[in-house]
């Protein structure tokens, strides 16, 4: 574990386990690396090197006031790789890390990554404008805002107990456990991080960052996402990419890597395996 200050005086936190090839996790809004524990985990024994990295204002990093946008979370990212000089890098990014890791390789990535995975992902935009009829009305975004400033401790309660692991579905069995992490997670960051970040992950347009971007991508999505619905999201992305690969997963929720590790781990690792 380590900290790298940034050019602008940004404090990022990060894990670093192992050895071999690296594969870098980018993690969701509001979250931290922590949620990668158990791929990390697995990965880890399958004799990878393993990193995840603490978003600026996220987890354990600085509580900055400025930044919380998708550029200084790309650059961000490039100052840890450099610092680590990892290289032929994998790099999974879950929801809003989708996103940042999308910024980070089609800006930072050449001659240092191998693959990109997008799991549930935001690209290519999630707010709904004339371009993209499909994606979600600003007010959802507003009321994200108005509900983290009003009361976020009950927020964060009410989002993982609900739709991000699809614990509102009936017949499902919601982990308290699994629910008390996310709030843990959540609350160990910074409340403007989080407030600015709803931004930063749902009107940011990543169209042309997908284009640019020339490795093999493997985009993994639930189809019962709540957070990010599929049909504006992971559909859109992978005809947006030149190498791009669709896996759909019938019923899984946004969690689905803590839900449905058991089936994520593996698929990861194929594609990770595989040539190309």
């Amino acid at each position: 574990m380590g900290i790298v200050r940034t050019n602008d005086g940004a404090e990022i936190f990060y894990k670093d386990w192992g050895k071999g090839q690296p594969i870098v996790f980018h993690h969701g809004w509001p979250l931290s690396s922590d949620d990668w524990d158990t791929q990390m985990m697995f990965f880890l024994e399958k004799g990878f090197r393993v990193v995840a990295i603490d978003r600026r204002g996220h987890g354990r990093s600085s509580q900055v006031a400025d930044g919380h946008d998708m550029d200084h979370y790309a650059s961000d990212v490039a100052t840890v790789v450099k610092h680590l000089d990892l290289r032929n890098a994998i790099h999974v990014g879950h929801s809003t890390g989708g996103g940042e890791a999308t910024r980070y390789v089609a800006k930072h990535g050449k001659g240092r990554v191998a693959k990109l995975v997008l799991i549930g992902a935001v690209p290519p935009i999630m707010v709904k404008t004339a371009a993209n009829p499909g994606g979600l009305p600003i007010e959802v975004f507003d009321d994200f805002r108005k509900q983290l400033v009003a009361n976020r401790a009950q927020f964060f309660l009410d989002i993982p107990t609900g739709p991000f692991y699809g614990f509102n579905r009936p017949n499902a069995t919601a982990s308290q456990g699994v629910i008390q992490n996310w709030w843990r997670q959540g609350m160990a960051g910074g409340a403007k991080a989080h407030y600015d970040s709803i931004k930063a992950f749902s009107e940011t347009d990543f169209t042309d960052d997908l284009k640019a971007i020339a490795v093999p991508t493997l985009v993994m999505h639930g189809s019962d996402d709540q957070i990010v619905p599929v049909e504006d999201s992971a559909k859109l992305s992978v005809k947006l990419l030149k190498h791009g690969t669709l896996k759909i997963y019938d019923g899984f929720p946004h969690g689905m890597c803590t839900t449905h590790a058991d089936v994520i781990n593996p698929d990861l690792l194929a594609f990770i395996q595989t040539a190309g």
